[in-house]
């Protein structure tokens, strides 16, 4: 591999080194700029990446209950997004372009051969339009894909439409070196954080302690982390910015995948997603839970998810 030397050399199979536990550091550049980027390695056997949500609070570390299901019988490489989590968090103008850039890159020096992917939130968008670059020639880099809660679209333009001027002019004020900090600080207090979360991505508030709530502030809090967050909350990490598009990377679908539908999600992603359910040849597992099912109720997930893989992978 070309990662740091904390890793070993890249075995002859499809899988990434087998080192687990400590961080490993993904050293790449955007526009001639280094970014460092985090993954984690766990358990071994054939291997599945996992990629977060999104968000403001974004990090790998919310995959953990569903990676110690998954590592029982599967290697599953845990990547923080550059911007989030513990990877890097350059001033960069952030971008799908980045994103995907970022991605692809990781995924061709870490995976020598197609790779099962599992995939939360916005992330799902990513992943299924590099998945459609099969209709244009472009090599796919998944085997298989899993798309959990998914989504396309950025919690500002689905809640209040279309008005990109407006969220551009937010971006440029939260860019700022006082005012926006102060900004952002005041987007992502625990108040703030606590009624998100009990709105709309945990169902049983129950769940949302006061441990993680101060561990997901703490993330806020790191410096750097307002660029990328500002980004994902105003739309400008949207992969597509039109429903027809969305739908049209499952018509026909590029490569086999499995799509998690939660209950309890919010009413415009979850109809887009039945669209799909009942007008494409995705296979469907429904199960409790809202945008952060994944975190909140891992088991189910996984008793979802496992027989699919192990159907595929044996």
């Amino acid at each position: 591999m070309n990662e740091d030397s904390t890793t070993t050399s890249m075995p002859s199979t499809a899988s990434v080194a087998p080192i687990e536990g400590a961080a490993h550091l993904f050293q790449w550049s955007w526009k001639g700029k280094p970014v460092t980027a985090v993954y984690e390695i766990t358990g071994v056997g054939k291997p599945i990446l996992l990629l977060p949500a999104f968000g403001n609070v974004s990090t790998r570390t919310e995959m953990q209950g569903l990676t110690d299901r998954l590592a029982e019988k599967y290697q599953v490489v845990t990547l923080d997004w550059v911007g989030f989590g513990d990877s890097t968090r350059p001033p960069f103008d952030y971008t799908p372009t980045l994103y995907h850039a970022f991605l692809r890159e990781f995924v061709q020096r870490v995976f020598r051969e197609p790779v099962v992917v599992i995939a939360a939130g916005h992330a799902a968008g990513y992943v299924m339009q590099m998945a459609a670059g099969a209709q244009q020639g472009m090599p796919v880099p998944w085997s298989w894909v899993v798309l959990v809660a998914p989504t396309w679209r950025g919690p500002l333009p689905t809640a209040l439409g279309e008005h990109r001027w407006a969220y551009k002019l937010l971006r440029s004020i939260v860019r700022t070196p006082i005012l926006g900090q102060f900004v952002y600080w005041l987007s992502a207090t625990l108040l703030v954080l606590r009624l998100r979360y009990g709105r709309h991505v945990f169902v049983d508030r129950r769940n949302i302690t006061r441990e993680m709530m101060r561990r997901k502030w703490r993330a806020t809090r790191r410096r750097g982390a307002r660029f990328a967050s500002a980004a994902f909350v105003t739309g400008a990490l949207d992969p597509i910015l039109r429903r027809e598009d969305w739908v049209s990377w499952f018509q026909p679908l590029p490569v086999p995948a499995l799509m998690v539908i939660g209950d309890q999600m919010p009413p415009k992603f979850r109809v887009e997603l039945e669209i799909l359910a009942h007008f494409s040849s995705v296979q469907v597992y429904r199960m409790p839970g809202a945008l952060g099912l994944h975190e909140e109720y891992p088991d189910k997930l996984a008793d979802g998810i496992v027989p699919f893989l192990d159907k595929y992978l044996s």
